[in-house]
C-alpha cells in the first residue's frame, strides 16, 4: 500500500482549522496537546483519502489493462499489416518477374532470331560476293571473244550475228556486275542494321537480366534474413524512373523495330535469292545464244569454205584445161605456118611464069584463096589464143582469190573454234553463277 500523504490545510473544516490554527501559548488546553494535534487527519477524512487511493489505484489497474489489450491488440493489428503488406509487396514482386522474365524471353527469342537472320543475310552476302566474282570468267571470255574477232581479215571482218550477240552479252555482264554491287552494298547496310538492332535488344536483355536478379533477391527476403538492414532515404521516386506503361512499351518498341528490320532482311534474302536465279540463268541463256551464234557461223564458215575449195578444184582443173587448149592453139598457129610457106611459096614461084604463061589460072586463084584462108585461120588462132591466155589469167587471179578466200576462212574458223569456242568452254556453270560454289 502506498503511504498516505498529508491533506491541504485549506481541505479541513473550519472548525477543526480554527481549533488547530488558534491553539497558542494564551490557550490552557492547547499547552499540554499542541505536539500531538499538529497536522493530524480525522478518521473519515483517512477513510476518504484511502478510498481515493483505492480509486485511483482501480482506474490505473483498468486502465494499464486496457492499455495493454489495445497495445497487445495494436501490436497484432501492425504485425498482421506488415505481413500482409510483405505478402503484398513480395506478389507483387513475383509478378513482376514474370513480367521480367516475359518481356527477357521475347527478347532473348528476338535476339536469337535476328543472329539467325543475319548468319543467314551473311551467307547470301557471300553467295553475292561468289557471284560477282565469277561474271570475271563470262566478262574476259566475252572481251577476249571480241578482241580475237578483231584479228579476221576482210572480208571476214564483218559486223555479224556472233558479234552483235557478244556485245550483247559483254552489256549484260557488265549491268548484272552493277546489280550485284548495288545488291551487296544494300545486304551489307542490312546487316549493320540487323546487327545495331540486335544490340539494343541485347542491352534491354542485359538489364532486365539485372533487374530480374534484383527483385528475385528482393523477393527472397524475408524477416529471418541476414542481409537486411536500415536505408533512410530509400522511400523516393527517382526522377529518372520509368511507369509500367513506359517500361512496357520501350521493350515492345524495341521488339517491334528488330522485327522490322528482320523481315526487312528476309525480304531482302529472297529478293537476292531472284536475283541469283535470274542472273545465273540470263547469263547462261545468253551463253547458249552466243555459243549457237557462234556454232551457225562457223557452219557457214565450214559450208563456205568447202565451196571455195570446190570451185577451187574446178579452177584448177580448168586451168590445166585451158593451158593445154593455149598449147594446142599455139602448135595449131605453128602448124599453119608449113601450109603458108607451101602457098606462098608456089605463088611466089608461079610469078615468074614466062610471058603469056603468067597467066591467073585455077590453080592461081586456088593458091590465092588458100593464103587467104590459111591467113584467116592464123588469125582466128591467135586471136582465140589471146582470149585464151586472158581467160587464163583470169583463171590464175580467180584461183589466187579463191586460195586467199580459204585462207581467210581457215583463219576464221580457227578464230571461231579454237580461240573464241574453245575459250567458251571455261564459262562458269549456272551454280557457280548463282554463288553456290
Amino acid at each position: 500500500e502506498p503511504a498516505p500523504q498529508a491533506v491541504p490545510a485549506s481541505d479541513l473544516p473550519a472548525k477543526v482549522c480554527e481549533v488547530a490554527l488558534n491553539t497558542g501559548p494564551d490557550s490552557s488546553s492547547g499547552l499540554a496537546t499542541a505536539g500531538f494535534r499538529t497536522a493530524k487527519y480525522l478518521p473519515h477524512e483517512w477513510h476518504r483519502s484511502n478510498s481515493r487511493l483505492f480509486h485511483e489505484a482501480f482506474t490505473g489497474c483498468e486502465e494499464a489493462e486496457q492499455g495493454r489489450a489495445e497495445a497487445k491488440e495494436l501490436a497484432k493489428h501492425a504485425a498482421a499489416n506488415a505481413q500482409r503488406a510483405q505478402q503484398d509487396s513480395t506478389a507483387a514482386l513475383s509478378r513482376r518477374l514474370q513480367d521480367i522474365h516475359f518481356r527477357k524471353a521475347e527478347l532473348q527469342k528476338e535476339i536469337e532470331d535476328l543472329d539467325a537472320e543475319t548468319s543467314l543475310l551473311a551467307a547470301q552476302k557471300l553467295r553475292l560476293e561468289r557471284a560477282l566474282d565469277a561474271t570475271e570468267v563470262p566478262y574476259a571470255i566475252a572481251t577476249d571473244n571480241l578482241q580475237c574477232r578483231e584479228r579476221r581479215q576482210p572480208p571476214d571482218l564483218v559486223s555479224d550475228e556472233v558479234e552483235r550477240e557478244l556485245l550483247k552479252e559483254a552489256e549484260l555482264i557488265r549491268n548484272i556486275q552493277e546489280l550485284l554491287k548495288r545488291t551487296l552494298m544494300q545486304a551489307g547496310n542490312q546487316i549493320r542494321l540487323n546487327r545495331d538492332h540486335k544490340e539494343v535488344c541485347e542491352t534491354d536483355w542485359s538489364d532486365k537480366i539485372e533487374a530480374f536478379n534484383t527483385d528475385d533477391k528482393c523477393g527472397r527476403y524475408s524477416n529471418q534474413s541476414t542481409n537486411i538492414q536500415f536505408h533512410a532515404g530509400s522511400v523516393k521516386f527517382e526522377e529518372s524512373a520509368s511507369t509500367p506503361e513506359t517500361w512496357a512499351k520501350f521493350s515492345r518498341d524495341n521488339i517491334c523495330r528488330a522485327e522490322r528490320e528482320k523481315l526487312a532482311s528476309t525480304n531482302l534474302r529472297a529478293l537476292i535469292d531472284n536475283i541469283l536465279h535470274d542472273v545465273s540463268e540470263d547469263l547462261r541463256m545468253q551463253c547458249a545464244v552466243v555459243n549457237e551464234a557462234f556454232a551457225k557461223h562457223c557452219e557457214e564458215l565450214d559450208d563456205t569454205k568447202h565451196k571455195l575449195e570446190h570451185h577451187l578444184e574446178k579452177i584448177l582443173k580448168e586451168i590445166g584445161e585451158q593451158e593445154a587448149n593455149i598449147a594446142a592453139l599455139k602448135q595449131a598457129i605453128k602448124d599453119k605456118e608449113a601450109p603458108m610457106k607451101v602457098a606462098q611459096t608456089r605463088l611466089y614461084d608461079r610469078s615468074f611464069r614466062p610471058n603469056v604463061e603468067l597467066c591467073r589460072d585455077e590453080a592461081q586463084f586456088r593458091s590465092i584463096s588458100e593464103v587467104e584462108g590459111l591467113t584467116e585461120s592464123i588469125e582466128s588462132l591467135k586471136k582465140k589464143l589471146l582470149e585464151s591466155e586472158q581467160s587464163l589469167r583470169n583463171l590464175e587471179d580467180t584461183r589466187m582469190n579463191l586460195e586467199k578466200e580459204i585462207a581467210v576462212k581457215t583463219n576464221s574458223i580457227f578464230i571461231a573454234r579454237q580461240k573464241c569456242m574453245a575459250h567458251r568452254t571455261r564459262y562458269p556453270v549456272v551454280l557457280k553463277l548463282a554463288g553456290y560454289q
